[in-house]
């Protein structure tokens, strides 16, 4: 609340202390115009004007006012650097357009009241447009009158307003990107938290202000007709009281009325005239950087050639008979004289020099953190390779994405963005797959030419070039496009170089899935699990087992290409090992294995519909367990090297066998050293699987193709 300050004064009698009031901080300043009690106050007046009759100085006042404010905007959009340096513009217009029509409707009023009383009856503004620019002849300026209006209606404001309608919905389309823009800039360090904010503001406000623009040429367009219907109103309704009520000769009547209604007509489209310019250019102005002026003189006499040209043109006129000369050939001489000395300081200079300011205020070095980032996966191309990433069908960006979501739906994962990036120091027709900086892979491709592989094994009968499938290792060729359809005829498999590249990327990513599972993913993964699991997650972590424990046994799983989507599943798991005391990594591992082993069993169903078994003899099993070493958590392998080599001869030769007869076998053995066992078979064979006897689902059908 508001306090009144006090002060005593001695009274007019008896000396009494009489209390004075006084306005603290000066009020009276809320209601001078540019405040917001001001702008109301305003307003108000504007409305009253439509029910109240106003004197004629007053209305003289309105009108001139009408006049010289119209031109203030047209200054204002004419020097305006950016549009957006002018948001108020569509409610100054809402202004201008009520300020108008409310003057309008007093003019009426008058006209219609004491047109009879002699020109002067609207007041004299209103008698000098329609005496000085009408000539003094009717005629003269209802044709004025009806160019004004159809020049503002059809020609300014339709242009004006279909600009706006399409600049909004460009602008609103454009945003997503735009914030996209925003946030990656920002991500990469190329800006900062203010910068961005800044950004964001003038987004918000650059579509906010095109939509508004939209709406309010409706303003300017609805003037306009207005304006059309008050006119015709005034004449007909003007020869109606003159005629009837003053009893008037006709010819009086009509020379009268109809001087006085033009007169207002010319009064109020020439300011509507110039708001709508003002409109036209705000809106047109676009993406365009200065003043008007500026641009305007930069980009029609920024080249020497055209304006010599024009005033070839000029010159080629001036001797034509008929044609002045006078006209044209001053034309002609400033406009040589402007490309002459356009000729001499080009507008090179001038871009060379903003394009330096723009360098010089760029940060001269990135970011540390930039050169400090890791890239959890990267490809690097030869230059040979670069059309397969970018062109106007980039297959191989397209193909990656559809890698990420077949990993995501397989192995419950999502990956990391892969970066494709050029690399000089490879070959033209080389690539380089990295994963955290380190090399996992290469190969070299031919662009315009087709790998044919045999299914029966060796190199096709085929004219190409003998090379190896970089991903498995199989004996291929390359071959050209004229060859691809006897290759598929013959049975052979025929891949497209973007296809081989991305079974390449595809195995090595399956390789080290585990290594690209981090905390942070982990952590992203447990909060987009259902509302409903969220209460699992909270009694599990942390008092049961921490976050980075629960990533090592997901990176345990994805290692052995355990699928993790069932990941409620895996934290019960977890949960059930924790309370039995199981605290280890591996023990944990296993006991979640066992929960999971329908799903584990389902994805190794061969194509018989069984799971192809190798067992381990009961002899390897009692030598494994001797050979065990260490506490229960973890227990370590030291057999003698001897019995190792020769573990491993014979596991190489049972799984040859397997392959033999066209299986993908299992290896089985006990859960207390199915560890050791897959340390073993993951140097010789990375993909095949080795499983716990607790493992195998009781109702998965199973076969045995071999013993060890």
């Amino acid at each position: 609340m508001t306090e009144t300050a006090i002060a005593t004064v001695p009274g007019p009698r008896r000396g009494l202390a009489m209390p004075k009031l006084s306005l603290p901080g000066g009020r009276w300043r809320e209601y001078v115009p540019g405040t917001d009690v001001g702008l109301a106050l305003a307003v108000v007046a504007l409305l009253s004007v439509l029910v109240l009759p106003l004197p004629t100085v007053i209305l003289d006042l309105g009108l001139a006012l009408s006049v010289t404010a119209s031109v203030l905007v047209l200054m204002v959009a004419l020097f305006l650097k950016r549009p957006l340096d002018f948001t108020s513009f569509p409610t100054l217009l809402l202004l201008t357009t009520l300020l108008r029509l409310s003057l309008e409707v007093a003019t009426t009023r008058l006209i219609l009241s004491h047109g009879n009383e002699g020109p002067t009856a609207a007041g004299h503004v209103v008698a000098a447009f329609g005496g000085f620019l009408m000539g003094g002849d009717v005629v003269i300026g209802l044709i004025l009158f009806t160019i004004l209006l159809v020049v503002n209606f059809m020609v300014i404001t339709k242009g004006s307003g279909r600009i706006a309608e399409v600049a909004a919905r460009f602008s609103l389309d454009a945003m997503p990107g735009k914030q996209m823009a925003i946030d990656a800039e920002l991500s990469a360090g190329a800006i900062t938290d203010k910068v961005a904010r800044l950004r964001r503001r003038e987004l918000e406000e650059e579509s906010g202000f095109y939509g508004a623009m939209d709406g309010a040429a409706k303003f300017v367009r609805g003037d306009a007709i207005a304006s059309l219907l008050i006119t015709v109103i005034n004449i007909f309704g003007g020869l109606a009281i003159g005629l009837g009520r003053h009893g008037m000769a006709f010819s009086d009547a009509a020379s009268t009325f109809t001087t006085l209604t033009v007169g207002d007509g010319l009064v109020s489209q020439i300011p509507a005239l110039l708001v709508s310019t003002a409109s036209g250019i705000v809106v047109t102005k676009g993406g365009t950087e200065g003043a008007a002026d500026v641009a305007l003189v930069r980009q029609l006499g920024g080249n020497p050639k055209p304006m010599a040209m024009a005033a070839g043109a000029a010159v080629l006129l001036a001797l034509m008979p008929g044609l002045p000369a006078l006209p044209f050939l001053a034309l002609g001489g400033l406009a040589a004289a402007g490309a002459w000395m356009r000729s001499r300081s080009p507008v090179k200079v001038e871009l060379e020099e903003e394009a330096a300011s723009i360098l010089s205020s760029a940060p001269s070095e990135p970011p540390i953190a930039e050169a400090m980032r890791i890239d959890m996966i990267r490809l690097e191309l030869g230059y040979g390779l670069l059309p397969l990433a970018g062109g106007d069908q980039p297959k191989l960006t397209d193909q990656i994405k559809a890698l990420r979501r077949t990993i995501a739906s397989e192995m419950g994962f999502v990956l990391p963005p892969v970066r494709i990036q050029d690399n000089m120091q490879l070959g033209a027709d080389s690539y380089a797959i990295r994963i955290k900086e380190i090399q996992t892979g290469t190969g070299t491709l031919r662009p315009n030419s087709f790998l044919v592989m045999d299914p029966r094994g060796g190199v096709p009968d085929l004219p190409g070039e003998k090379t190896t499938e970089p991903a498995f290792g199989l004996a291929a060729l390359w071959v050209d496009a004229a060859h691809r359809e006897e290759a598929m005829f013959r049975g052979c498999t025929v891949v497209d170089p973007v296809s081989v590249l991305t079974t390449h990327l595809t195995e090595a990513v399956r390789e080290t899935m585990a290594e690209l599972l981090s905390y942070s993913e982990t952590q992203k993964l447990l909060d987009e699990l259902p509302r409903e699991q969220q209460k699992l997650v909270a009694d599990l972590i942390p008092s049961q087992i921490s976050m980075g424990a629960v990533q090592r046994v997901l990176q345990s799983l994805l290692t052995e290409r355990v699928s993790i989507r069932d990941l409620p599943t895996i934290l019960e798991g977890i949960q059930e090992g924790c309370g039995a005391g199981l605290r280890a990594v591996p023990l944990l591992a296993a006991h979640v294995r066992v929960r999971l082993a329908r799903q584990i069993s389902d994805a190794l169903v061969g194509g018989g519909g069984y799971i192809p078994l190798i067992p381990l003899s009961p002899e390897w099993e009692e030598a494994f367990l001797d050979s065990l070493i260490g506490p229960p958590e973890d227990r370590q392998l030291a057999m003698a090297p001897s019995r190792l080599n020769e573990f491993i001869v014979r596991l190489r030769a049972a799984l040859d066998a397997a392959a033999m007869a066209g299986e993908s076998p299992v290896i089985l053995t006990s859960t207390g050293i199915r560890l050791p066992v897959r340390a073993i078979v993951e140097r010789l064979r990375p993909a095949t699987p080795v499983l716990a006897q607790a493992e195998i689902f009781p109702r998965a059908r199973i076969r045995t193709i071999g013993t060890i």
